[in-house]
């Protein structure tokens, strides 16, 4: 109803828990400086604790909440998209099945 939005999530990758997630229009590349900021503050909130190590995916536009983790004190590793599918990839799929995306059964991404 709103038009075509992104959801970015932080997830912890050792339970694969959801701690804080946020909804981006499609037209904007990536979360702004205050949607970064709540995302960090809400994992924090979740956990009790910020995260250590935070993983992007290396062609995710994600100037922003780089540059706040970094503020915060969390080391940012920028890794292929592929590799992280073994913690991402779930979630993915749960999302896919559940609101539809531009993927949708096409080729099985």
């Amino acid at each position: 109803m709103d038009g075509d939005f992104n959801l970015f999530a932080l997830m912890d990758a050792a339970s694969c828990y959801l701690m804080s997630t946020t909804t981006v229009p499609a037209k904007a590349a990536e979360p702004s400086q205050l949607e970064s900021r709540r995302l960090l503050k809400d994992a924090l909130a979740t956990k009790n604790r910020l995260p250590v190590t935070l993983f992007i995916p290396t062609l995710q536009a994600a100037n922003f909440l780089t540059t706040e983790a970094e503020r915060q004190g969390i080391q940012v590793i920028r890794a292929p998209e592929d590799q992280l599918l073994v913690f991402i990839g779930d979630a993915r799929e749960g999302f896919r099945e559940r609101f539809g995306g531009a993927n949708d059964g096409d080729d099985g991404h």
